[in-house]
């Protein structure tokens, strides 16, 4: 029966770009907008207007529209527009508004630069109700407001905060019954020889047959690839994952960003026979395993790229690969991973571990040199010269801690002493109302004269609302004491800190020469204040 590659596969979506939706009409619009902020006060409230979409579709409201629509109400309001979150494809039910990759970054990084966030409907921001709960109180802590384009929404009065609980119940409940129902397909699917919806795996590709069902057909370059995998893995002396992965890539059957786990995660895939699947994971290890039906027989729901008897041919080669290699760690056989690189590749070292003649052997490898380059033994010599040297440099300084100070009380207080100055300035004129008499004018005198002093002693930092670095009475020494060298490796690679290992091969030694050079960026100091994730109780 014919058949024809269908075009709408899931991975063939290509990212929405606003920049393409915009017409001439749409830009005039824009300009005019922004002319007219212009006129606004110096001390107008700043809006930050945040848009989403999960789909792009005729019937969604484009993210132009929203953009204009929003810029029209912060006009009508008296707002300056000072940003634009634009989240796209992106489901509001999954990702929070501080993960989001743009209005994440205002919220968490950028606070002090917007007095309220307009959105277009509700919805559009958040759909849970706990998501909801949480970006109220933190716009109650930060003094910001949310504003809604088609809802009653306004945290500066009661009537609004108690109309954003209800309405956000109410789109937490239609989220949840679209996830009862996208839960039963998935169940339904999982029963069907027909391929309804989802991803194929790798090998396989979506067509169309000649009466309009979907069905999965084999993918010849993956066909290819697979085999040859299998023939590489069953030669006398067998081609390793990386070795196929290189030869893949340069051949052009795989793309430049497939890595050796992918591979070998690709020719364990049961799928290959066949059959359909579900990911299965068991100690922190990805595995599919087969489905089975009513029956109690696999589901099939393609033809085969391997029989029975090649699969398990091939999964005994890779077994026999991997029959050494001890089991990884939970916490992670390597400390300072993404801190510790190679001097030649430029990739992390990780630690290897080996079993020999009942010995265990630690070795740190990088990713890129041919084999791993010269084994680096005793990793725990490396961590230990790496913390010394780190603190001699960094040990003394003090944690900090960013906190938020908001201006608006120092904002009042100044407004306040500026209007009394002008009053008895005024006052003070010739004729004015505290010239009739000297006791007057005195008395004015000298109340301008204090008011003027408490003015002028107003920081002017103190009327912003900003971020301000406070000394927690630690030293990172003592902190990284407390929690170890977990604690310090986070440090370091959240600063970007970097050490470099440079392996050199020693005549009638076995053991390679390791130099270390430790690489600090001159914006350390900066970078070490800690900034306290206001959402983690969120989640």
């Amino acid at each position: 029966m014919g058949t024809r590659t269908k075009k709408r596969a899931a991975t063939g979506l290509h990212q929405y770009e606003v920049q393409a939706e915009w017409t001439e009409a749409d830009v005039a619009v824009l300009e005019d907008l922004k002319r007219a902020e212009t006129k606004l006060p110096n001390d107008a409230p700043k809006a930050l207007l945040s848009i989403r979409l999960s789909v792009l579709t005729d019937e969604t409201t484009s993210p132009v529209r929203q953009e204009l629509d929003l810029r029209r109400m912060a006009l009508d309001r008296g707002s300056r527009v000072v940003g634009v979150a634009s989240d796209l494809n992106v489901s509001a039910t999954k990702v929070p508004p501080w993960k989001r990759k743009e209005l994440g970054d205002w919220l968490n990084n950028r606070a002090p630069e917007f007095d309220e966030i307009l959105f277009w409907k509700l919805d559009r921001f958040v759909r849970r109700l706990t998501d909801l709960s949480t970006m109220i109180d933190w716009c109650l802590k930060y003094g910001k407001n949310l504003v809604s384009k088609n809802d009653a929404i306004d945290l500066t009065t009661t009537a609004g905060k108690i109309m954003v609980t209800i309405i956000g119940g109410i789109a937490e409940i239609e989220a949840a019954n679209t996830s009862t129902r996208v839960a039963n397909l998935w169940d339904y699917v999982k029963t069907q020889t027909d391929w309804l919806v989802g991803k194929p795996a790798y090998g396989y590709e979506t067509a169309e047959n000649e009466d309009g069902r979907t069905v999965l057909v084999i993918n010849q370059d993956a066909y290819k690839a697979l085999h040859w995998c299998r023939r590489a893995a069953l030669r006398p002396k067998p081609a390793s994952g990386r070795r196929m992965s290189k030869v893949l890539i340069r051949a052009g059957l795989c793309g430049p960003g497939l890595t050796t786990t992918t591979m070998l995660r690709r020719l364990r895939n049961p799928a290959l026979m066949g059959y359909r699947v579900e990911e299965d994971k068991v100690g922190g290890v990805r595995r599919s395993k087969v489905l089975l039906g009513s029956d109690a027989k696999p589901i099939r729901v393609a033809d085969p790229i391997f029989t029975e008897e090649e699969f398990e041919t091939l999964q005994a080669a890779l077994d026999r690969r991997g029959k050494n290699q001890p089991t990884r760690a939970t916490g992670g056989a390597t400390k300072f991973l993404g801190v510790l690189i190679c001097h030649d590749c430029g990739t992390n070292m990780t630690v290897q571990k080996t079993n020999h003649k009942g010995r265990s052997y630690e070795y740190l490898r990088c990713g890129k040199c041919k084999s791993g380059g010269l084994g680096a033994p005793n990793p725990r010599d490396i961590y230990g010269q790496l913390v010394e040297d780190v603190l001699k440099v960094l040990g003394n300084e003090p944690v900090l801690t960013r906190e938020y100070r908001q201006g608006a009380e120092a904002r009042k207080e100044q407004k306040r002493l500026e209007e009394s100055v002008s009053y008895y300035m005024t006052g003070l004129e010739p004729g004015g109302r505290f010239t009739k008499t000297r006791f007057t004018q005195e008395k004015a005198e000298k109340t301008l004269d204090d008011l003027i002093r408490q003015l002028e002693s107003i920081d002017p930092e103190s009327t912003k609302d900003r971020w301000v670095a406070v000394h927690n009475g630690k030293s990172f020494r003592e902190r990284w004491e407390e929690g170890g060298m977990e604690a310090m490796g986070a440090d370091l690679l959240r600063v970007g800190v970097k050490c470099r290992i440079k392996r050199t091969k020693v005549k009638g030694v076995r053991a390679p020469h390791i130099q270390m050079k430790v690489m600090i960026r001159k914006d350390v100091r900066e970078r070490l204040i800690l900034k306290e994730d206001e959402f983690a109780e969120a989640f």
